[in-house]
């Protein structure tokens, strides 16, 4: 199977570099009408230059791909609304959204100022709520659409000195599962990256030989299979060097404790209610309350 996206158009966000630039140019090669958006500014957000989303677009019609740039800044709203007039008005739909912009400022977060925590999530989140707002009711209208969302193991696990990183790219997980459900009936799919790569903002963080080995480009076949006509939805993929694995949040089975549960029996329990032997994958809030309900008509454990 060759998947192709003849006809489709899609916005890619950060796309002047790294694995923006990656997921753009194989996107064109695949058919798709592609805009470029990167504010070109600094690995904090800082500054901002037009000329590296220029010269991606002129790497995609060097190939003979179709492509225009877009500098705006994804935390605009001006700016997003240029970004999705420039589009419609050049090509008339919007197909694929690739939210891929992001920053960092990392420090530890008893060093860390608000104004670093606020200026990350405006970017990860924010700066992928508001183009994907603004092009929902274009993608209602067409019946079609596939929206990727950029996650990160920080988000998922953890890692020191990012906790402002770490609260963006889960919320960003969070901001998926629900538009998955509200998505489904316009067949618009939403999914997560979850991308290992050696790129601008991670190259200070790893050892050149690792940098060399996790090249943006390695993550790419995920994203462009997970904006495809073939698409799940509702999946975090995780991609480096060519590996694919796949996220989950689960839950455990747990235990009924009864309406007497006290601290103490907690404590005294916790192993049973942490062993997620068995554990479940919920793909929506109502789901949760069920498992509860059904944790419920078990007879409560006793001390």
């Amino acid at each position: 199977m060759t998947i192709r996206f003849d006809g489709k158009v899609a916005i890619v966000t950060g796309a002047g570099g790294g694995l923006g630039r990656a997921h753009a140019l194989e996107l064109a090669a695949r058919g798709a009408k592609v805009v470029v958006n990167d504010l070109g500014g600094a690995v904090d957000g800082t500054g901002g230059s037009s000329a590296a989303a220029e010269a991606v677009v002129a790497e995609i019609k060097a190939a003979g791909g179709e492509a225009i740039a877009n500098g705006a800044s994804v935390t605009d709203d001006a700016g997003v609304a240029h970004l999705v007039k420039q589009t419609m008005d050049q090509w008339g739909r919007i197909d694929i959204l690739v939210a891929n912009a992001g920053i960092l400022r990392d420090k530890s977060f008893a060093k860390m100022e608000i104004k670093d925590f606020d200026a990350v999530m405006a970017v990860h989140v924010m700066g992928t709520v508001k183009p994907a707002k603004a092009i929902w009711q274009i993608m209602r209208d067409q019946q079609y659409g596939r929206i990727v969302v950029t996650t990160s193991s920080t988000g998922l696990y953890g890692n020191f000195g990012q906790t402002n990183y770490g609260c963006a790219k889960l919320g960003l997980v969070g901001f998926m599962n629900t538009l998955k459900l509200e998505g489904a009936k316009d067949n618009i799919k939403v999914n997560a990256i979850c991308p290992v790569a050696g790129t601008r903002m991670t190259e200070n963080l790893m050892p050149p030989e690792m940098v060399q080995a996790l090249k943006p480009e390695y993550v790419t076949p995920a994203v462009v299979y997970l904006v495809s006509e073939e698409a799940p939805t509702g999946m975090i993929v995780s991609a480096a060097a060519g590996a694919f694995s796949a996220a989950q949040i689960v839950e455990s089975k747990g235990i009924n404790l009864g309406h007497g549960a006290t601290a103490d029996t907690i404590a005294e329990n916790w192993a049973k209610i942490t062993d997620f032997t068995g554990a479940k994958h919920l793909n929506m809030g109502n789901e949760h309350s069920a498992h509860f309900f059904e944790l419920l008509k078990q007879t409560p454990v006793t001390p």
